[in-house]
């Protein structure tokens, strides 16, 4: 069969049935639908039905991919492991690693029947008190993800913790080389402040990698109750406070620096402020969380990286040719200014060795 077209086409419905069919028998019905679901930069996402039964297919983006990035194989491990624990995740359906089928490899998932909160539009229709319930149950659900030990889960040679901020470092410049589209001297800079400042890894366990308030799906009845953590594809075993990071380079302040990407969808009454989520994180794994300044500018840096690999396939025209793509160029500077923005204001310093108290 002939690869899907880099032009974002959905894979072929026909040989996708046959595919289904093969994993789960007579179940699945005579024709498939087939559909993009919106939302993501990343990792094309599609809904696929039979007029009975639902699933997600994931698969890796079109064209310009990043070294290392975008396993189906890595996700599909991991939800599967993560199957029967506190933590929500989709049933996995099955993983193929056959590219004649759809032009790719992909896994299939089951639909979870939920809300995504994706803009400020969305999460103003909570109320003060279900945006106060939600915000607790984040920081509860990455408490439990934290306390897993990988090795209960046959996740034991999930990642290496040891080592593991510097690897990620190395790693992200890495791709932000193979992806750059413009010169930016704010990146060599950057790196330099990280990698002077690298804080000790002592926290080792189960790293989502994009943890963030529109990766969740909640009860359409109870949006105060997540039903599904999604989008594990930078999951790994590393340094936890990197969840922290991210979770709080995404948390949304009103009178902030605009964040790009959730466009204040935290920045309304009733969400609590960064450092009330991590005085609650921090109570719950009885840890001692400080100086967090090193994993807030590291998240901005990462996040920065990704959407020049993203901005980088739509400039090839391996994208879907529309508005959500065609900004995203745009998002790179001002996560990188953030990012210097903060390591000067935390007292981060090139040659220093260590974050200032």
């Amino acid at each position: 069969m002939a690869d899907t077209p880099a032009t974002g086409s959905a894979p072929d419905a026909a040989a996708l049935r046959q595919w289904l069919a093969s994993h789960l028998g007579s179940t699945v019905g005579d024709e498939l639908v087939v559909q993009p679901i919106s939302g993501g930069r990343s990792n094309p996402t599609y809904s696929v039905a039979d007029g009975e039964n639902s699933w997600v297919l994931r698969r890796p983006p079109f064209g310009h991919v990043l070294p290392t990035a975008h396993d189906m194989g890595r996700e599909y491990r991991v939800l599967t492991a993560l199957r029967d624990t506190a933590v929500p995740v989709p049933r996995t359906v099955g993983l193929c690693k056959d590219p004649s089928v759809i032009g790719a490899e992909f896994y299939v998932m089951e639909k979870l029947d939920g809300t995504t909160l994706r803009t400020p539009r969305e999460t103003a229709q909570l109320s003060r008190d279900e945006r106060a319930a939600l915000s607790d149950s984040m920081v509860d659900l990455l408490v439990e993800l934290h306390s897993i030990d990988p090795a209960d889960v046959g996740l034991a040679d999930w990642g290496r913790p040891d080592g593991y901020l510097e690897r990620q470092l190395g790693r992200w410049k890495r791709q932000w080389e193979h992806s750059v589209t413009s010169p930016r001297p704010e990146v060599d800079e950057l790196y330099s402040v990280l990698a002077s400042t690298i804080p000790s890894s002592h926290l080792p366990g189960i790293v989502h990698g994009d943890f963030k308030i529109d990766n969740l799906m909640v009860d359409r009845k109870d949006p105060t109750r997540i039903i599904g953590l999604l989008d594990w594809e930078m999951s790994t075993v590393g340094d936890t406070l990197t969840d922290v990071g991210i979770l709080c380079s995404f948390w949304d302040h009103a009178g902030e620096f605009h964040n790009p990407i959730t466009a204040g969808a935290t920045a309304l009454e009733g969400f609590p402020r960064r450092e009330a989520l991590t005085r609650r994180y921090g109570a719950l794994r009885g840890i001692d969380v400080h100086s967090l300044e090193w994993y807030l500018v590291f998240a901005d840096f990462k996040i920065a990286v990704i959407l020049e690999g993203i901005h980088a396939r739509y400039l090839h025209g391996d994208t879907d040719a529309g508005d959500d793509f065609a900004q995203v160029g745009a998002m790179v500077g001002p996560l990188l200014d953030r990012a210097l923005n903060r390591a000067s204001e935390s007292g981060m310093r090139t040659g220093s060795g260590s974050l200032s108290s």
